[in-house]
């Protein structure tokens, strides 16, 4: 079994939403962002990147805009939405709360 690829799939919205609450970010930038971030642990695709925005945009979690560039290109940015924002906020009360305790029991017990 790929652990890590279990454990990815339970926590991407969390990360794709911790991203998105310091700036909206087009697709790609997402992508460099969480491999800069993990320092090259996440390696996400676009195959796993956009259904994953286009479930949290349905769920009104996020929200996209096209933006036109000077180059004339489009690119949609997404950005938090209130009810994002609340939902994250109430993730990392949670994941704080399972890694300390994962960490207590990883941890050699002390005599």
């Amino acid at each position: 079994m790929n652990y890590k690829r279990e454990l990815l799939k339970g926590n991407t919205d969390a990360l794709l939403l911790s991203l998105l609450s310091s700036q909206p970010m087009y697709g790609y930038q997402i992508i460099k962002e969480l491999r800069k971030r993990s320092h090259g642990y996440f390696k996400f695709r676009e195959g796993t990147l956009y259904p994953a925005l286009h479930r949290l945009e349905k769920s009104g979690l996020i929200v996209g805009n096209w933006e036109r560039l000077p180059s004339e290109k489009e690119r949609r940015y997404y950005k938090l939405t209130e009810a994002g924002r609340r939902l994250l906020e109430e993730q990392v009360v949670e994941w704080q709360g399972f890694s300390t305790a994962v960490n207590l029991i990883m941890q050699p017990a002390s005599s």
